[in-house]
């Protein structure tokens, strides 16, 4: 490990085990996902602690899809969670499945009922939640639980034969039902689905519960550390449990706190709610929690693994602003994304003394923090420009250091212009802007030894390309929507999206590149988003420049 900074508790586990030689001196984790959706930030934490413990103990990592509810599980989220992890910039050992081991499965429920340690039960579910009392009173046993090792063998048999309705049935463990852990109160292991499943089709009828199949894959994987999230504490005593009682390998479960995040929902059940109710335009609509939603928007795998660097890895839960994670994308596209001029809001500005039809080629780097420059691009100039309409004011204030009649500012990699006049509509708003250049003042040759306070950015009329710009903000008003009164969809934020139809951007961006962050100059970060065409670019704001965001009055 690096000395750069303190070992988390499960990294001094780590070093416990292999200092002590357990397991071979092994590191073997895995990342578990139930294709019932696809993955959120929350899950980009575990995966960059599964897959970054093994990386730093010279380990490996499985992909194991815990697919026992084919109710809800699909090929589609397998394939979104297998884009994500490699997206986030990891890879496993091996892609397993819970399905592939059925088979074993149901050899290890046959064990437990042969050593009197599991029992079919006839009783509705809610029957048998009544059966299981309360955390201050002991659960009742009801008849079915003496039923002999050979009747529940058959009646077992059965159940996998097909030979019963869903929830007729369902195979309990037999252990103690008048334990303080309520989840060790015969659970409930095995249940009837008569649904196709997406990888075993009709193969199976009955389907492990995860308390049964979870500690079991980890078992027949060897996984040497098995890492879930604090919720899972209660259930790390029937892990154990089973995991004895079936003489398995010995793999340990470990916990650590979930990640949650203002102003956003961490829930696959709400997110889904959010996406079949069209709140959102899918999965990946760019205000979402989701991976592939945040890399829709712009934010690139190394900020979300800074990000979760910097989160850390605790055991206890607290909420994290969702200003760091902004933070976190606003340092890497500092240093990665290209800059380009943009105009959101147009006006246009007419060079009353730069040659009507003459065409200039000037020079922008792509990345000025870079040394170099990262190379560049040629920036066409010509005496027509749009310019953003709050870069000229009709009276402006004192310290307004753009344009208005008699001040003089600078065009980003070009010349310095002096506004002379305006013109108006019928409804008095501003339309042209009328200005005159210094030739002597252009950017990197300027001998005017005219010094300007304000520097704005335009885009050549003659060679902009329109395009359609989304500005994205949080999807929610307040901060835990999932923890204020009635329904969480009622504190959506109404502007979270606000759709620009023509904004103006210099040519360039015609050939932009999908994935790429680019610095709109003065307007925040941007990137092409999958919906755009050659007829039509679409630009979605990853980030302001600055965070400048604040919580709506409210709720």
């Amino acid at each position: 490990m690096s000395e750069e900074r303190s070992l988390n508790f499960i990294e001094e586990i780590v070093e416990e085990d292999l200092a002590s030689g357990k397991h071979g001196g092994r590191v073997l984790t895995r990342f578990p996902p139930e294709p019932n959706g696809y993955l959120h930030i929350g899950h980009a934490k575990a995966i960059c602690l599964n897959f970054g413990l093994a990386k730093n103990y010279s380990g490996k990592t499985n992909l194991r899809f815990d697919d026992t509810n084919p109710t809800k599980e699909e090929t589609e989220y397998v394939d979104s969670i297998k884009e994500d992890v490699k997206w986030l910039g990891f890879d496993w050992a091996n892609e397993l499945y819970a399905s592939d081991y059925f088979d074993k499965l149901y050899e290890f429920a046959v064990a437990l009922i042969q050593k009197g340690l599991a029992y079919v039960d006839d009783s509705s579910s809610e029957e048998i939640a009544a059966q299981k009392g309360t955390p201050t009173t002991a659960g009742t046993p009801n008849q079915y639980r003496e039923r002999t090792v050979e009747e529940n063998l058959q009646l077992f048999a059965d159940m996998k034969a097909g030979k019963y309705a869903d929830g007729e049935r369902v195979l309990r463990a037999k252990i103690d039902l008048a334990s303080p852990n309520m989840l060790l109160r015969d659970p409930l292991i095995y249940r009837i689905k008569h649904a196709t499943h997406h990888r075993t089709g009709d193969a199976w009828c009955i389907y492990p519960m995860y308390d049964f199949a979870h500690g079991q894959s980890d078992a027949i994987e060897e996984i040497t550390h098995s890492i879930c999230t604090l919720e899972f504490v209660p259930h790390r005593d029937l892990y154990n449990l089973f995991i004895e009682k079936l003489e398995l390998f010995p793999s340990k479960q470990y916990e650590f706190a979930r990640l949650n995040i203002t102003y956003t929902v961490m829930s696959k059940r709400k997110l889904l709610q959010l996406v079949e109710d069209k709140y959102v335009d899918g999965w990946d609509d760019p205000r979402m929690s989701t991976i592939s939603g945040l890399r829709r928007r712009g934010y690139t795998p190394a900020s979300i693994r800074e990000f979760c660097e910097r989160i850390g890895v605790a055991k206890r839960e607290n909420m994290i602003d969702f200003s760091l994670l902004e933070f976190c994308i606003r340092e890497d596209l500092n240093k990665t994304a290209w800059r380009r001029m943009a105009v959101l809001d147009p006006i246009k500005m007419i060079i009353t003394n730069y040659p009507e039809g003459q065409i200039e080629t000037l020079h922008g780097d792509n990345n000025p923090e870079v040394e170099g420059g990262e190379g560049g691009r040629d920036i066409p100039f010509s005496n027509e420009l749009w310019i953003e309409r709050e870069d000229f004011m009709e009276e402006p204030p004192k310290k307004f250091f753009r344009l208005g009649v008699g001040l003089s500012v600078r065009l980003k990699h070009a010349y310095i212009v002096k506004c002379e006049d305006f013109k108006k509509d019928a409804d008095g708003n501003v339309t042209e802007i009328y200005c005159t250049y210094i030739p002597e003042s252009k950017s990197g040759n300027d001998t005017s030894g005219i010094n300007v306070k304000g520097t704005i950015h335009w885009v050549s009329v003659p060679h902009a390309k329109t395009a359609e710009v989304r500005l994205y903000d949080r999807l929610f008003k307040v901060e835990d929507p999932s923890n204020e009164e009635g329904d969480f969809k009622d504190y959506i934020n109404p502007d979270s999206l606000q759709i620009l139809p023509a904004a103006y951007v210099e040519p360039d961006l015609a050939n932009a590149e999908t994935g790429r962050g680019y610095q709109f100059i003065r307007k925040g970060y941007f990137t092409l988003d999958k919906l755009s065409t050659d007829e039509k670019l679409v630009f979605n704001r990853t980030v302001t420049l600055k965070d400048g965001w604040k919580a709506p009055q409210g709720k």
